[in-house]
């Protein structure tokens, strides 16, 4: 079994309280689940409006595939929501 995992940074201009961050995470964290297959939350920087930490986690029985999908993640982030501005990411093999 092989784990995986990326840490990305985002900032999301124009958000202006936690409701509005809530409406623009909520629908990029279900469309990286549904286009990935993966697990997908917010998981630091969650009483800042404009600056957000997500993860996403994959499991599969090949490293290879895991990476795969993992380096796939923020370009299909800044291609799908222009909105959102990736400051940084980082991925990990558990």
């Amino acid at each position: 079994m092989h784990v995986g995992a990326i840490s990305i940074e985002i900032r999301l201009p124009g958000c202006h309280s936690l409701k509005d961050k809530r409406k623009r995470l909520k629908p990029l964290l279900t469309g990286l689940h549904r286009q990935f297959n993966i697990s997908a939350a917010e998981i630091a920087q969650n009483d800042h409006h404009q600056l957000a930490t997500i993860a996403c986690v994959v499991v599969s029985n090949e490293s290879r595939h895991v990476q795969q999908i993992l380096s796939k993640i923020p370009s299909w982030i800044e291609n799908r929501r222009p909105d959102i501005q990736i400051i940084d990411d980082e991925i990990i093999m558990l």
